[in-house]
This record gives C-alpha cells, sequence and structure tokens, in this order.
C-alpha cells in the first residue's frame, strides 16, 4: 500500500511542477507575430529552381527583395551527427561511466536513472523547455511561443522556419537545433545522479529532475545562450537594440562556447546540494565502495570523449573554422588533462590508476568546454593540464574539506572544472594569447577594440556566481519539496540490499 502511495505521490509531483511552470512564465500575452528564438528567424520558402532566373520580369519591375537564407545540407548534416554524438555522452556514454564506478548491487539503478532522466528530460524539452529556454521574452525566461514546438512548421506556407548560427546569412533547421540543445538539456540533469548515487528513491529522482529542469537548467540556458541572432545586427544602434533582446549573462558579455556554467557547474552545484541533504551512503569511511568494474567505467569515459566533439565542434552551429578549432581544442586539452592527473597521481600516491586516466580526461573534456571555441590551441593546452591537476585535488583534499559523499565525485570533476574553464576561457579568449577575442557583428570582423583579460576575467567571475547561487537556491527548494511529499533516501535495509533489487527487482549480473 505504501509502495502504491509513493508512486501516486510521484505523478502527482510531476504533473504539479509542470502545472506550476506554466503560469510562472506567461504573464504577457504572447506576440501575434512570427516569433524570434535564440536561433530562429523567421519561416523561409525554399529556394527558387536553378532554371527560375530565365524567366525575367518586366523591365519597369522594382528590384525583388533579396531572398532568405537557406540552410546548407553540408551544416544540416555536420549538426545532426554532432547531435548524434552527444547522445552518445548520455547514453550510453555516462550510463557506463557512472555504472561502473558504483558497487555492482546498484549498476542498474544507475543506470536506469541515467536513462530514464535522458527521456524524461527529452519530452519536457519538447513540450515546454524550449520555449522558455530560447524564445524572447525577459533577460531571465523565455516566453510560450514555441511551446509544444508550435509555429516551426506552417501548414499553410509549407514552409519550415530555421535557426541562425553565429554568421550572419547561414542558418540551420530549427528542428535541427531544437534536438541539438535538447540532449544538452537531457546530460546535464543526467549529470547530477552522480553526486547521490546508491541511496536515493527512483521516484524522488524523477520528481526532482522535473523541478530543477524547469527552474534550474531552462533560465540559466536563457540567461547565458539566449540573443536573436547576427542578421538583424547592422548598425550600433541596432546592435544595442538587439542586446537588449538577449539573455542577461549574454548582455554582459559572458563567454560560454557549449556549456561550463550552464551544464557543468549548474549540474555541479545542484549535486552537491543532494549529497549534502540526502546524506552520506551508509558506512561510508568504513566500508569498501570501490568501483565494481573499471572496465566499464574507461568504456563510458572513451565514449564521452568522442561523444564530446559533437557537443563542442556542435555549438559552433555550422561546419566551418570555429567547428574545426573547437575539435583540436577538444582533442588537445582531453589528453592534456588525462595527463596532468595521471602523473599528479603517480606522484603523490605511488602509482597510476586507470580510474585517474578516465577521471582526467573527463576533468580536461569540462574544463574546456567553455572554452572551446574562443581559445587557441595552446590556450586549449594550458587549459587542460591546469584541470588534470586542479580536479585531483577536487576529488581528493576539496572533497575531504568539505565532508560530503559526493558519490561519483560530481561537484570535483564537473564543479572545479567548470569553474576553471570558465575562468580561464576569459584569459586564454585574449588575441594577444592566441584567442578569437570578440567578434563585432556590426563590422563583421574581430572588434577594433583592445581585449581586456581583466575585465574578461570578472565578466566570467559574475557568469559562474550566477550560475552557482541560481543553481543552489533552485535545487535546495527542489530536494526539500520533493522529500516533503515523497521522500529523498531509500531505507537503510534497502540501502544495504542494493537499489537493484530493492527498486527495480533485477540484477546486473548473475553468478
Amino acid at each position: 500500500m505504501r509502495k502504491n502511495i509513493t508512486k501516486l505521490l510521484a505523478g502527482f509531483a510531476c504533473l504539479c511542477a509542470f502545472g506550476v511552470a506554466a503560469p510562472s512564465f506567461a504573464d504577457a500575452p504572447a506576440k501575434p507575430e512570427a516569433v524570434t528564438t535564440a536561433v530562429a528567424t523567421p519561416a523561409v520558402t525554399p529556394a527558387p529552381d536553378a532554371a527560375a532566373p530565365a524567366v525575367a520580369a518586366p523591365a519597369a519591375a522594382t528590384p525583388a527583395p533579396a531572398a532568405a537564407p537557406v540552410a546548407n545540407k553540408g551544416d544540416t548534416s555536420f549538426m545532426m551527427i554532432s547531435t548524434l554524438l552527444v547522445i552518445l555522452m548520455t547514453i550510453p556514454g555516462l550510463a557506463l561511466f557512472y555504472g561502473g564506478l558504483v558497487r555492482s548491487k546498484n549498476m542498474l539503478s544507475v543506470l536506469m536513472q541515467v536513462f530514464m532522466v535522458f527521456a524524461l528530460v527529452i519530452v519536457l524539452w519538447c513540450i515546454y523547455g524550449y520555449s522558455i529556454a530560447f524564445t524572447e521574452k525577459t533577460a531571465f525566461f523565455g516566453g510560450f511561443d514555441r511551446l509544444f514546438l508550435n509555429g516551426i512548421w506552417d501548414p499553410v506556407k509549407g514552409t519550415f522556419s530555421t535557426a541562425a548560427t553565429f554568421s550572419k546569412g547561414v542558418v540551420i533547421p530549427e528542428f535541427v537545433y531544437v534536438a541539438f540543445q535538447g540532449t544538452f538539456a537531457a546530460i546535464t540533469c543526467a549529470l547530477i545522479v552522480g553526486a547521490f548515487a546508491e541511496r536515493v528513491k527512483f521516484a524522488a529522482v524523477l520528481a526532482f529532475v522535473v523541478l530543477w529542469f524547469t527552474f534550474g537548467y531552462l533560465p540559466v540556458a536563457h540567461m547565458v545562450w539566449f540573443w536573436t541572432g547576427p542578421d538583424a545586427i547592422t548598425s550600433a544602434a541596432t546592435s544595442a537594440s538587439e542586446g537588449l533582446k538577449a539573455g542577461w549573462l549574454f548582455q554582459k558579455g559572458a563567454l560560454d562556447f557549449a556549456g561550463g556554467t550552464v551544464v557543468h557547474i549548474n549540474a555541479a552545484i545542484a549535486g552537491l546540494v543532494g549529497a549534502i541533504m540526502i546524506g552520506k551512503r551508509v558506512g561510508y569511511g568504513r566500508e569498501s565502495m570501490a568501483p565494481h568494474s573499471l572496465t566499464m567505467t574507461m568504456i563510458g569515459a572513451s565514449l564521452l570523449w568522442v561523444g564530446w566533439f559533437g557537443f563542442n565542434a556542435g555549438s559552433s552551429l555550422e561546419a566551418g573554422d570555429v567547428a574545426g578549432l573547437a575539435f583540436v581544442n577538444t582533442l588537445l586539452a582531453t589528453a592534456a588533462a588525462t595527463l596532468s592527473w595521471v602523473f599528479g597521481e603517480w606522484i603523490t600516491k605511488g602509482k597510476p590508476s586507470m580510474l585517474g586516466g578516465a577521471s582526467g580526461a573527463v576533468a580536461g573534456l569540462v574544463a574546456i568546454t567553455p572554452a572551446a571555441g574562443f581559445v587557441g590551441p595552446m590556450g586549449g593546452l594550458v587549459i587542460g593540464l591546469l584541470a588534470g591537476v586542479v580536479c585531483l585535488w577536487g576529488v581528493n583534499g576539496l572533497k575531504r574539506l568539505l565532508g560530503v559523499d559526493d558519490s561519483l565525485d560530481v561537484f570535483g570533476v564537473h564543479g572545479v572544472g567548470g569553474i576553471l574553464g570558465a575562468l580561464l576561457t576569459g584569459v586564454f579568449a585574449a588575441p594577444q594569447l592566441g584567442g578569437q577575442g570578440i567578434f563585432d557583428y556590426v563590422t563583421n570582423k574581430m572588434s577594433a577594440d583592445p581585449y581586456s583579460i581583466g575585465h574578461q576575467v570578472l565578466v566570467q567571475a559574475e557568469a559562474v556566481g550566477t550560475t552557482i547561487v541560481w543553481s543552489a537556491v533552485v535545487s535546495l527548494i527542489a530536494y526539500k519539496l520533493v522529500d516533503m511529499v515523497i521522500g529523498l533516501r531509500v531505507p537503510e535495509e534497502e540501502e544495504r540490499e542494493g537499489l537493484d533489487i530493492t527498486s527495480h527487482g533485477e540484477q546486473a549480473y548473475h553468478g
């Protein structure tokens, strides 16, 4: 009976979270005209046939307006492949990485949590998440113009809307952008579960994810990444007016190429708050809680590294030079972090470990994420080298200082690495250090104004601080609500037996 009540309460919590989310962002009527999303442009007609110019208009006719940009099939294919690579990062990559790190009795519970969180968030993203994150409304929240992905397909005109990139006149299909950004939201929520693995109720995980995704992830994504695109910027006046439509941190000039704040710091703070509120695992510090399969962890880390090329290079939104820069930075920084972590561990502990290699790779991937398309390769190399040793300290020294049972070191790797990468982006984006500097869409070239490292680092720190505070407050409230309605933690006897059997009625391995 108690289990049935728990299931009903979990379902009720999810429904309530969605119900609360809708009116909270609907304080103004939707605009009647077509919405401009973070990357959306008005619906375009198909490109005319190549033979069309043969039918000449009368000589006295006024010149026809310039044709709206049409998505290039190469860019579209590149973005679809990048989206698939991000899915690979999550399922199976992150699932196997996390699964190998827990004890065998909890293997399936972690796989199930990652798998179900991914599916849940994708559904919520297409219902209301994309609209809140990437349509114009306020500097902190989007509107509901794309609710249920409405407006992307125009059945009257028979056209699909497109999404702008970071180059004027270059677009991709908006549905492709929806899918790409949806995978970012899904992996961010899935990252959190590693912090409280092996002791949390499955229903509580799902209920928390609904609340945190709605009030934690979506506003931060909007604040950091939303803008109306470059095409409307033709003068200083239009640059200023379009800038006022952007997200709050985007307006301030925060640089986050692929999610240092939005994904890694955001998720790490939510995980840290959860680990504190849920408490330590039974026997933590007294019993062995060694990973049950470093083979699985190595496979998962390798899939993460491969998939991360879609994560970082795909964030350029087109198959061009910046995508190539992000690609090589993802390769180089990750390799450097792997080396620095392993050699740091070798020096301090006497032996290099496979777990250290895998952890170092993930630390490098995390740290280079906000910088991937902004810094030069040597900047990426330095970021990777620093990330390995700093995150090694994060999962050892810092973890002991905090005294928190962050099961799979979500904060030590994603939090510490994300903060480090976000701050160093402000340093190594400087043109004098080989970075890309700031692009001026009025002149359509690099800004002539001198790049100030100090100023940009302060802006980066403001973005980091905002993300930490926002995620911490939302997480605290969300965990408390879930605990009141469902309860966060499984009973001690169920924890000792293992969540595979007690929560899911199955085993990962059979003797």
